[in-house]
């Protein structure tokens, strides 16, 4: 008779369990279904619809948003700038915080820590004070002008705000050096665990400071790697605000420094009736992320294996 008692409680603690663990998850549940299950599926009715949330008017355009995406001009041109702004960045920002993080792991370095606390201080700043100190640094009469004409590099100064051919690459220069500090420091959190056993072996088969990183650094890495990439795709193709401040707002000169992202933005809350537009762009935007992403995470886990 004991055993089936001991059963029965067994079940009661379980389901007592069971209570309270959905009971601690729930607000974490009601959150994460309206504020993400719902406004996914509530975006997805808009893209299909011409929309004016003034007045409350939905009316089925079925595909005709997103058959307007690929003939917008202005469309095509804000997804080569995001495309060519994630291609650029996201490379550079991660091998350059590697290379860093490498570096400042090296036990023979004397100062290690000021140049950590150094090379971290961009990332306490906030996104848009270093958006307007970069264009102070790039305007016309600023200090890279300056410096250039001192040297004798070009004789007229260079107006990179407003030139298309310049205006994207400051942008890009800002967000890899915002950025570099955040993943140098993932970085070296996880050479901390990597086994000094490997390096002193790799010394005294006569590996140079390149062969250690090529051959012991990055394949330990990998599995971080893989994280700062995808993280860094999601950042760089939602990237927003730098172009906001940087064009104020309106994606120029001349369309340059147009995101996807800021384009979204002035359809749905710049002009009247253009959100059901604004909801397809934003799930073509998605679409996006999410296959490049799992491009680069199958990518690196083919060179893993």
């Amino acid at each position: 008779m004991e055993l089936p008692i001991k059963k029965k409680k067994a079940k009661k603690n379980n389901r007592q369990e069971r209570i309270q663990a959905y009971t601690f998850l729930a607000p974490a549940l009601l959150v994460a279904l309206v504020f993400f299950l719902l406004a996914i599926f509530y975006a997805i009715y808009l893209s299909f619809n011409d929309v004016n949330l003034f007045i409350g008017t939905y009316t089925f355009k079925g595909f005709d948003n997103y058959i307007r995406i690929f003939n917008d001009k202005r469309a095509l041109i804000a997804l080569k700038n995001t495309a060519t702004f994630a291609f650029v960045v996201v490379p550079l920002q991660t091998l350059i915080a590697l290379v860093i993080a490498y570096i400042l792991s090296s036990e023979g370095l004397k100062g290690k820590k000021i140049f950590r606390m150094v090379y971290f201080l961009p990332t306490l700043t906030s996104s848009s004070a270093l958006t307007i100190i970069f264009m102070f640094i790039f305007n016309i009469y600023g200090p890279i002008n300056e410096f250039m004409m001192s040297i004798g590099a070009y004789s007229e100064p260079i107006n990179f705000l407003q030139n298309p051919a310049y205006s994207l690459k400051v942008i890009m220069i800002m967000n890899i050096w915002s950025t570099v500090p955040y993943y140098m420091t993932i970085y070296l959190a996880s050479l901390v665990d990597l086994p000094s056993s490997l390096y002193e072996a790799a010394s005294i088969d006569g590996a140079s400071t390149l062969d250690k990183l090529r051959y012991i650094t990055v394949p330990y890495l990998r599995p971080i790697t893989t994280f700062v990439i995808l993280t860094g795709i999601i950042g760089t193709f939602q990237m927003f605000d730098q172009a906001y401040i940087f064009s104020n707002g309106s994606g120029g000169p001349s369309n340059s420094t147009l995101t996807l992202a800021l384009m979204i933005y002035q359809y749905a809350f710049g002009q009247m009736n253009t959100m059901g537009y604004a909801a397809a762009l934003a799930i073509i935007l998605a679409i996006m992320i999410f296959t490049v992403s799992l491009i680069a995470e199958k990518l690196n886990q083919e060179k893993e294996s």
